[in-house]
């Protein structure tokens, strides 16, 4: 996916991951994707002030954009 093709929107996590790691299976993609957020303490600080649940299937608009504008847009990597 070229990146200036990605629109911030809700996306389920599996589908937000399988598009920064899309060679990879879909639970490696979403523990990657986890792993790597995680590892951003920025992005862990702002999105847990909003009302982010890690067990939650989706990630909201709000929570995309802090992915993306930290994390970079799927494509970037």
């Amino acid at each position: 996916m070229e990146h200036s093709d990605f629109v911030v929107k809700c996306y389920n996590k599996q589908e937000l991951a399988q598009m920064y790691f899309p060679d990879l299976t879909i639970r490696a993609s979403v523990n990657k994707l986890r792993r790597w957020m995680r590892r951003c303490k920025p992005l862990m600080n702002e999105i847990l002030s909003t009302d982010f649940h890690p067990k939650t299937k989706a990630f909201s608009v709000r929570e995309v954009r802090l992915i993306t504008y930290y994390l970079g847009k799927p494509g970037e990597l």
